[in-house]
């Protein structure tokens, strides 16, 4: 990627542009081969990497992870069982009994970051793709891409699944311990989440036209 100096920006008026958000460092934005990344040329900080994967293609993995979150929702995570007697619990069954036992901040947190916040993202994406496919910009779009630049740190469903493995193992010295299919889905949520972030959504600027009121 070449820096472009104050002086020149007259002259590259018409090219494309990119600025570095942790330096402010002015760059001519070129294109990139499959895996490469841009750095910034004065701190380092990536700027963009090569969205190897169109519009459709991002739009079927967005569908699929709505599948699958629908899955994790509904699905129990986790059996506890103790002297024969078992009883599973989906998320909201933990989030609720959190709630009962006077946690409510926590309870909050849990159903935003790993219900309300992935929920939103699905959403958003999935609206800004399903126009994208045709090269226009949706209702909305610099909006939604503002929404979805500070939301990208709030879905902690890698977290949970984390945190619940861990969870697993240490209630196994005390209860018989079941892993149920909703872990797995999310799981899998997580294995798409983390797809997702490594995606530069912030070349359907370049890629549509048209911002719709």
């Amino acid at each position: 990627m070449d820096l472009s100096p104050p002086d020149a920006l007259d002259e590259t008026a018409t090219q494309p542009l990119l600025i570095c958000e942790h330096c402010d460092t002015v760059h001519r934005r070129g294109p990139l081969a499959k895996g490469e990344v841009a750095e910034c040329a004065r701190c380092g900080a990536v700027l963009e990497r090569c969205r190897g994967m169109g519009a459709n293609a991002l739009l079927a993995l967005i569908l699929t992870a709505l599948v699958v979150f629908v899955q994790a929702t509904l699905w129990p995570i986790v059996t506890l069982g103790l002297n024969g007697q078992y009883v599973d619990a989906t998320l909201w069954d933990v989030i609720h009994t959190m709630w009962l036992d006077h946690s409510q901040v926590v309870a909050v947190l849990a159903a935003l970051t790993l219900f309300v916040f992935p929920l939103c993202k699905i959403f958003m994406l999935g609206w800004l793709l399903l126009y994208a496919r045709s090269g226009r910009r949706a209702p909305g779009f610099r909006r939604l891409m503002v929404a979805l630049h500070h939301l990208g740190p709030w879905t902690m469903s890698e977290v949970f699944v984390l945190g619940a493995l861990v969870s697993i193992v240490k209630a196994h010295l005390y209860f018989d311990v079941l892993p149920d299919p909703g872990i797995y889905a999310y799981a899998g949520l997580m294995l798409l989440i983390t797809l997702f972030a490594g995606v530069d959504l912030t070349r359907l600027w370049d890629e549509t036209r048209g911002e719709s009121p």
